[in-house]
């Protein structure tokens, strides 16, 4: 058997490794139109900085290594240029000797990732913008920092690579502004749970410009010049990462059924609909794993799971994908946010509502027991369906997120409740975990709601009503001298059981404290006296002042 591979990064590599492993005797061509092939490219914004320090730490493996390791035929710098599938043959440009030629295969395999997004903005093609997406591009952008004396940047767009390069870039001094058409950067989170990290990036010299429309870009001798909705600024150096979009015109020409957004359609052994030809990577489309809705999930997880049980399948297998989750984190300095699953705004764009299809849960703890030094805050937010299963969560803070985001997406794979976190047993010791572990509490917090012992309301909801309710405030009297919510009525837990009757019994109560433990209590001090319009401020006092940040 003869299998030909377009394309040579994540999923196209994987599938021809584990090809070999699984056969002595199938023969393997890859091409790949670029220069590298098996490359980390999720590791490229550490290279601008000099985190990673050498290009060659990226290049997981060479066309040499290939062929020596796997007797796999790479050929890079060799472009297809289109794909025959009643000769079962492809098209292939080599920009070497500028020659085509056609290449027979028995089975073929699309895997041709997705390219940089170029919005239709007048001065878009200037030479010196630069794109985040290749090898070659951060090269460009490093040489560009370390020649030019690179003071400014302005990247458009904040996603994962976009704010990624901005921490880089920032740990080199330079000054950094993010613009960005959202309200939010990382769209992976919900606006409350990203708040604290527009705070930090502010805080740490990068300046989001959020809800900002770039207008066009001009020459300004040295500099560029981009215009916005909002302002007009010139800087040595801007980048373009306005997200992705599928790789697929070569599929679209050779009669390969795409969606809207451009994703090749797969079954679920990521055959296409014409015979003998496979689709994997972020060029296709993929199934949710909670709704097995079709959807697009560009990550590289995903990828490289989808190259394996492809080259199962093509060897013999009965194996098929189960579906994407979308499992997904970002370091930005010395934070970390991490995302599984849908986020409110998704299940929103689904017709779903808060309190009718689903509830959510925001707690903040501490990263590790708080008597050990360094403990930090880790906020969790989790969302479960009426039946109590987990449709999402996401984990911000500076320890401890990947190995929540983690245990909750594994609960997810296995079909787990939200309440049956509360029985997982999580490694503990002081300097790692507490006792009660944060995705413990989650548990604990479900139970209690499910129970009636607690109700929450988030920052959102407080946000609309705080007019219209008794805010009580219950921690103590220096803690309330460093801040506190506008208009709350304060009685310090300690003295609640001796106070609670100057609140009125008709009103919505709502208890805040630091983080949200004292409020659980003293709404069980007021619930168990007859109140029976008691909330508890989810996630606390300092969560719900990230909320409000501007």
């Amino acid at each position: 058997m003869k299998v030909v591979i377009i394309g040579g990064v994540a999923a196209g590599a994987t599938t021809a490794a584990r090809l070999r492993r699984l056969n002595k005797d199938v023969e393997i061509i890859m091409f790949e139109k670029g220069n590298y092939v098996s490359y980390a490219n999720c590791g490229l914004p550490y290279y601008v900085s000099g985190e990673i320090r050498e290009k060659s730490d990226l290049l997981l493996m060479t066309p040499e290594l290939f062929k020596e390791r796997f007797q796999v035929d790479v050929r890079v710098g060799s472009e297809v240029k289109a794909i025959d599938p009643d000769n079962q043959t492809v098209a292939v440009y080599n920009h070497i000797t500028e020659k085509t030629y056609q290449e027979s295969y028995d089975q073929l395999v699309i895997a041709t990732g997705s390219v940089p997004i170029r919005l239709p903005i007048p001065g878009i093609d200037h030479p010196d913008i630069q794109q985040l997406w290749t090898i070659e591009d951060f090269v460009k952008i490093r040489q560009m920092v370390e020649l030019k004396n690179i003071q400014t940047a302005c990247i458009i767009g904040g996603g994962f690579v976009g704010i990624e390069t901005a921490e880089n870039l920032r740990e080199l001094k330079v000054d950094v502004d993010v613009v960005e058409k959202g309200a939010q950067i990382l769209n992976n989170l919900d606006f409350e749970m990203v708040q604290p990290i527009h705070k930090y990036l502010n805080k740490k010299g990068v300046h989001l410009y959020l809800n900002t429309e770039l207008m066009a870009f001009e020459d300004d001798h040295s500099k560029i010049q981009v215009k916005t909705d909002a302002f007009t600024k010139s800087y040595d150096l801007v980048i373009l990462s306005v997200g992705v979009k599928p790789q697929s015109e070569l599929a679209k020409q050779a009669g390969i059924a795409c969606n809207q957004r451009g994703g090749i359609i797969v079954d679920e052994h990521l055959m296409t609909n014409i015979p003998h030809i496979y689709a994997v990577g972020d060029v296709i489309e993929v199934e949710h794993y909670i709704n097995h809705q079709k959807t697009m999930i560009p990550l590289a997880g995903p990828a490289n799971k989808e190259g394996r049980i492809l080259a199962n399948h093509l060897m013999g297998a009965n194996e098929s994908y189960q579906g994407s989750l979308g499992s997904s984190i970002i370091k930005v300095f010395k934070m970390a946010a991490a995302s599984t699953g849908f986020n409110e705004k998704q299940l929103q764009a689904q017709g779903l509502k808060r309190h009718q299809d689903y509830e959510v849960i925001i707690i903040q703890q501490k990263s590790h027991a708080g008597y050990y030094p360094g403990a930090t805050p880790l906020t969790m937010k989790v969302i479960y369906d009426l039946q109590q299963k987990i449709l999402g969560a996401q984990v911000v803070g500076y320890e401890g997120v990947d190995k929540r985001i983690d245990v909750i997406s594994t609960a997810i794979h296995y079909h787990g409740k939200v309440t049956d976190l509360k029985d997982l047993h999580i490694a503990y010791a002081p300097p790692f975990a507490s006792a009660k572990d944060a995705v413990n509490m989650v548990g604990y917090v479900a139970e209690n709601i499910q129970n009636g012992y607690v109700k929450l309301m988030l920052p959102d909801e407080y946000q609309q009503q705080k007019d219209q309710v008794i805010t009580l405030d219950v921690r103590e009297d220096e803690e309330r001298q460093v801040g506190y919510i506008e208009g709350s009525y304060h009685i310090p837990y300690g003295e609640l059981t001796k106070r609670y009757q100057e609140l009125d019994t008709n009103q919505t109560i709502v208890i805040y404290c630091a983080v949200g433990v004292r409020a659980y209590n003293c709404a069980r001090i007021l619930m168990q006296r007859g109140y029976q319009k008691v909330y508890v401020l989810s996630g606390g006092l300092g969560f719900y002042l990230d909320y409000c940040y501007k």
